[in-house]
């Protein structure tokens, strides 16, 4: 499916026909054509694209249908659990799936996350299990323990098709097993073998990674739910890859990996999240909040606490969130943390700039283009988040600013044709199309960010595009490309919305787009959040970027090359340095026409732990990074196995996988395999993303009333070229 840009566009009165010999040539024309060209091609394109729509959907009508569908059918379950067969009589029963338990233990800007995935088989027969789960899109994932009893099972790091095969050899032996496959930087799959009757089996996944510090405060994020996404292209011919509710497509070709199925909408959340978090924060802290979940506190000493749920689990439908805030005055300038492992030492630098560095108070014009997703999966809540924020953001504009609103679904429909001056007649005109925005229909952003990033931009303006989405797509690399491409002058800045926004394609776009990226995940959050954007935008970036290190050190660095940063954002650098960690490491930039430095002094650093594995980590990320830009596949595959294994990593070309070697089904005993069904996440509506059609999840709805139109257009041509003048 194409969709295309829409402007309001005055096309002036078309002429009637002036006699009646013009009309009578021109119905015999249309008979003509009616009868030799247009019905037959009407009739096959609209046949065609039915048949197309009717492939593309099926995956996901049968995810939506559970609703209609008997709860004892293959196919029909309404909660997430096992659907398992009994033998001999064949009747099918359901099963308890799925518990999870997180503990994070944070220590100044640095998690380590272990997460234990309980499955649970209260059927009486043998099972394996599939589960698409998220984690955080930086999360470098370097262990796996599988404990069934008192037997616990250290799972070994292999390439991934080699680890796959070891799983199933084991899982057709009879042998308990697990896998962890990463399908995304932000979506994994767990996998399980030969769960007995009755059994209770726990995967132990680990994870590093760095936390966010923006706006005087230090947050981190558990995901918890994989949102459906929207998949575009033709459906595969190939038989499907994962257990999800979409085929593979030419656009998408793991889509059935990444599109786990949702349970029934008047069926109660499932699989329940317990969380616990140890803060060390490394300063004194005068506030520790959770944004979406109530919690119980427990203050150690000024700088650490204890954090548990307040209310007991939670189901696994949105983002849990825990921030923190200190004392005024009292972060530091910096921290250093270094880990010498195998006669290699990497260490971690944070450097904070200091708040309100600008340039003078001359303010440059600017050309906002807001951008906001009016797909079917922003239906309720979050477009009236995504809505507020808009209006907000009206509000900010100047008298000598230019803009436009952009809004997309399965098409993409803008205010403007291009953009126009904020005078108080064009802003009401805004103010007017907000209003009337609704949600249905699919995903389609890249004709939106074609249309936001369009390269004809006016000299002397400072261009920011604004864009607000879900981010609930499949074909991330395709969209990343086409920033890449089409990004020219302008910045952009994602703005995440919603319960369970796809956190790797915010941040990742933004990063691309040389922007920066907020999320809102309640409108009560709206004013905060969009409050913090604005001053970014007002302020100017930090950019020029340069870090230079002592003579005595070589040092590997990544990020390569350090992006610009906004207001209140710190510079972190994770590097495998050679040599003695003496001297100091100074990093300097550009405010406007105002110089920034600062340097740390290496002799300062702390022990830190897994500073390895965030260097592994962001080293993949730039290879992985650099195919986007053209790199040879198969060299930069050979590299990141390399780093992978040595570091312990899932990555997409490796994953970890652990087996008993003692045999546990009998021999002759059958297996059945079945995929966990996720929540959708709070606050969306099962029929926004489903629906009667699917609409968010596929473009198989427009190609159905395509077709419906061809032909109905068919028809009428050709009754209107038959009649007589």
């Amino acid at each position: 499916m194409t969709a295309r840009a829409l402007h309001p566009v005055n096309r002036g009165a078309r002429e009637t026909p002036r006699s009646f010999s013009d009309g009578a040539l021109l119905a015999q024309v249309l008979r003509s054509l009616a009868d030799s060209i247009v019905l037959p091609i009407a009739l096959l394109a609209s046949a065609m694209v039915a048949f197309v729509s009717v492939a593309q959907a099926e995956g996901t009508v049968a995810a939506a249908g559970a609703a209609d569908a008997d709860s004892e059918m293959p196919g029909g379950q309404k909660s997430g659990s096992f659907l398992v067969r009994v033998r001999p009589s064949g009747k099918l029963v359901r099963s308890a799936a799925l518990s999870t338990d997180v503990k994070i233990a944070v220590s100044g800007m640095v998690a380590r996350a272990v997460v234990s995935q309980q499955f649970r088989n209260d059927s009486p027969d043998w099972v394996e299990g599939v589960y698409v789960f998220p984690l955080p899109e930086n999360a470098a994932v370097d262990r796996l323990r599988m404990q069934v009893g008192d037997r616990r099972i250290e799972g070994q790091i292999r390439e991934r098709e080699q680890a796959r095969a070891e799983y199933v050899a084991a899982r057709d032996k009879g042998n308990r097993a697990s896998l962890v496959e990463q399908e995304r930087p932000n979506i994994f799959t767990s996998s399980v073998a030969n769960l007995g009757p009755d059994e209770t089996l726990v995967v132990e996944i680990e994870y590093q990674q760095t936390l966010r510090y923006e706006d005087a405060s230090v947050s981190l994020r558990f995901p918890t739910v994989v949102a459906p996404r929207y998949i575009p292209g033709v459906p595969s011919s190939e038989a499907k890859g994962g257990t999800g509710w979409s085929p593979d497509t030419d656009q998408v070709e793991d889509a059935s990996r990444v599109t786990p199925s949702v349970v029934a909408d008047d069926e109660t959340p499932r699989n329940p999240v317990t969380i616990r978090v140890e803060l060390d924060a490394g300063f004194p802290v005068r506030e520790v909040s959770s944004r979406y979940q109530p919690i119980q506190i427990e203050k150690r000493d000024d700088s650490r606490y204890g954090v548990t749920l307040a209310v007991g689990p939670f189901a696994a439908d949105r983002d849990f969130e825990l921030v923190w805030h200190p004392v005024a005055g009292a972060v530091p300038r910096g921290s250093l943390f270094r880990e010498t492992r195998d006669g290699e030492t990497h260490v971690l630098l944070t450097l904070f700039p200091p708040v309100g560095v600008r340039a003078g108070e001359q303010r440059l014009p600017r050309e906002a283009i807001f951008v906001i997703d009016t797909s079917g999966s922003m239906q309720g809540t979050s477009l009236d988040q995504a809505k507020r924020a808009l209006r907000m953001a009206l509000k900010q504009l100047g008298g000598g600013d230019r803009f436009n609103v952009i809004q997309f679904n399965s098409t993409t429909d803008s205010l403007f044709a291009s953009p126009h001056e904020a005078t108080g007649k064009n802003l009401e005109a805004a103010r007017q199309f907000v209003d009337r925005l609704r949600a249905t229909g699919g995903t389609e952003m890249a004709p939106a960010l074609h249309a936001a990033l369009d390269p004809s931009t006016k000299v002397g303006y400072l261009r920011q595009v604004v864009f607000m989405t879900d981010g609930s797509v499949g074909n991330e690399n395709e969209l990343f490309r086409l920033i890449q491409k089409k990004l020219g002058r302008s910045r952009l800045f994602t703005v995440g919305i919603g319960s369970a926004p796809n956190s790797h394609f915010m941040t990742k776009a933004a990063q691309l787009g040389r922007g920066s990226f907020t999320y809102i995940g309640d409108i009560a959050e709206v004013g905060e959040k969009m409050g913090a954007l604005f001053a970014k935008l007002e302020h100017p970036v930090l950019s020029d970027i340069a870090v230079e290190w002592p003579a005595s050190v070589s040092a590997e660095a990544y990020p390569e090359k350090l992006p610009d940063l906004y207001l209140g954002e710190p510079v972190i650098l994770s590097a495998r340095a050679e040599g003695s960690l003496r001297g100091k490491v100074v990093v300097s930039g550009r405010s406007g026409d105002q110089a920034w430095s600062a340097e740390f002094d290496l002799g300062l650093a702390h022990d830190g732990k897994g500073m390895d594995v965030i260097w592994a980590r962001r080293k993949i990320e730039s290879l992985t990074d650099s195919l986007q830009e053209g790199a040879d596949k198969e060299k930069v595959r050979e590299s990141v196995v390399d780093i992978a294994l040595n570091h312990h990593l899932v990555t997409r070309y490796t994953s970890l996988v652990a087996v008993d070697v003692t045999p546990a089904r009998p021999a002759g005993e059958p297996l059945d395999s079945q995929a966990i069904p996720v929540n959708l996440p709070q606050g969306w509506s099962h029929e926004g993303v489903f629906g009667s059609l699917p609409k968010t999840a596929t473009p198989a709805a427009l190609h159905l009333i395509l077709a419906v139109v061809l032909a109905a257009l068919a028809f009428f041509v050709y009754a209107v070229a038959r009649r007589k003048p």
